[in-house]
């Protein structure tokens, strides 16, 4: 597996400010568009492939998501598609405001389908355990339903609800 080094916010921001560096966002479009660091370019994780966008020239390149993780645990699918020197964001978006640095927000923006879907299925699992104690016993199979989708969802990688959800018209916008 492939592991890129790391560069620290301080320094990325540097060099970006130069025009030294293309900045990738990995996150959703959704997470882009909600909060993100000015001059990065969105290109999600879940299109790299589909894309067929390969960044390339002298310009080194430095991928982020919101923490790290997303992009620590894909450096080889991120590394296929440059040419040159890649890096990481230290601490991904997180880190970048933890050094100081401003990002724009969008608060009118949708929160981003994963947090929806887990507002959404805690709201209804938490309804069926309510009405199944006060209604009627049976209400809690909407609890096993919802519980049984974010299970097949986590298995699978696919998630109806965050399709449902991703319809929805306030959701449109992002898109």
């Amino acid at each position: 597996m492939t592991q890129l080094p790391n560069l620290d916010p301080k320094t990325t921001a540097e060099k970006l400010a130069r025009g030294e560096i293309t900045l990738v966002d990995i996150r959703e479009p959704d997470e882009h568009a909600r909060e993100n660091i000015s001059g990065a370019v969105s290109l999600p994780l879940s299109r790299l492939q589909e894309a067929h966008l390969h960044v390339e020239g002298d310009k080194q390149v430095v991928f982020h998501c919101k923490s790290g993780m997303r992009t620590s645990s894909n450096c080889s699918a991120l590394t296929e598609h440059v040419s040159g020197a890649a890096y990481l964001l230290e601490g991904g978006l997180d880190g970048w405001k933890k050094a100081g640095l401003p990002v724009q927000t969008d608060t009118k923006a949708p929160l981003p389908i994963n947090r929806q879907v887990q507002i959404t299925a805690g709201g209804l699992a938490l309804a069926g355990a309510v009405l199944a104690q006060t209604v009627d016993p049976n209400f809690i199979w909407l609890s096993g339903f919802i519980g049984a989708g974010l299970m097949f969802a986590g298995i699978s990688g696919w998630c109806g609800m965050a399709n449902a959800l991703a319809i929805m018209p306030w959701n449109r916008r992002a898109a």
